[in-house]
C-alpha cells in the first residue's frame, strides 16, 4: 500500500512527526496481537483520520483474533481494511471489521472463509469441553462477520453448513457480492500539509 504527501507550495521545508501509520496483519499469534494493539494506540497521536490495516495473511489464533477485534472497538477513530494477496481464516473475519465503506480488496487476492479448528485432546471430557468452545467460537465469529457485512446473525455459518463445512474461497468480485468487500481496489494515502492563511 502506498502513501504520498502533498504540499503547499508555501512551505519551504516540512518534516513529519510521525509518518501515517499503515498497521500490517500477517499472523495471528499473541506477539502479532500485543504489536497489533500497540500500533492502534500510536495511530491515535499521528492526526490521522482513519486507520488503515492491510491484511496479507492465512490465519492463525483465534484468541489472538479476538485481541485484535477487541482493539478495533474500542478505537476511537475508524478503521479501513485492504487485503493484498489474501485473507484467509482469522485474516477474513478481521478484514470485515473494516468500517462499512472501507473494506477493500485487491482485485487479485483471495478470501477463505472456515470453520474455527478445534484444538482439544486429550481426555474424553478435555475434548468434548475442547469441542464446546470451538462450537461457542464458530458461532461468535461468523456472527460478527454477518453483522459486519449487514446479514443475519447466521448467513455466514448457514452458507458454509451449506458447503459441507469445507474451505471457501471467494476472489474479489464474489466478496463484493456478499458484501464482505466494498471495493475493489487498494487505496493510496494522501497526506495533505497546508498552509491556511485567515483575515478576522
Amino acid at each position: 500500500m502506498n502513501w504520498k504527501v502533498n504540499v503547499s507550495n508555501l512551505l519551504k521545508d516540512y518534516e513529519l512527526k510521525h509518518p501515517p501509520m499503515i498497521i500490517t496483519v500477517n499472523k495471528f499469534n499473541e506477539d502479532s496481537a500485543k504489536e497489533f494493539s500497540e500500533s492502534m494506540g500510536l495511530a491515535h497521536n499521528t492526526g490521522q483520520q482513519i486507520i488503515p490495516i492491510l491484511i496479507d495473511s492465512y490465519g492463525g489464533e483465534v484468541y489472538s483474533l479476538m485481541s485484535m477485534i477487541s482493539s478495533i472497538k474500542s478505537s476511537k477513530l475508524p478503521v479501513a481494511t485492504i487485503v493484498q494477496g489474501k485473507a484467509m481464516s482469522c485474516g477474513a473475519i478481521l478484514f470485515s471489521f473494516g468500517k462499512e465503506g472501507h473494506r477493500y480488496m485487491s482485485p487479485d487476492a483471495t478470501l477463505m472463509i472456515h470453520d474455527v479448528s478445534s484444538f482439544s485432546g486429550g481426555k474424553v471430557e478435555e475434548i468434548k469441553v475442547g469441542a464446546e468452545e470451538t462450537e461457542r467460537l464458530n458461532k461468535k465469529v461468523y456472527t460478527m462477520m454477518a453483522r459486519n457485512c449487514g446479514h443475519e446473525d447466521d448467513y455466514f455459518s448457514n452458507i458454509i453448513h451449506e458447503k459441507g463445512h469445507a474451505d471457501w474461497y471467494l476472489d474479489g468480485k464474489e466478496a463484493l457480492k456478499y458484501g464482505i468487500a466494498n471495493h475493489l481496489k487498494v487505496p493510496m494515502i494522501n497526506v495533505n500539509i497546508n498552509v491556511d492563511i485567515e483575515m478576522e
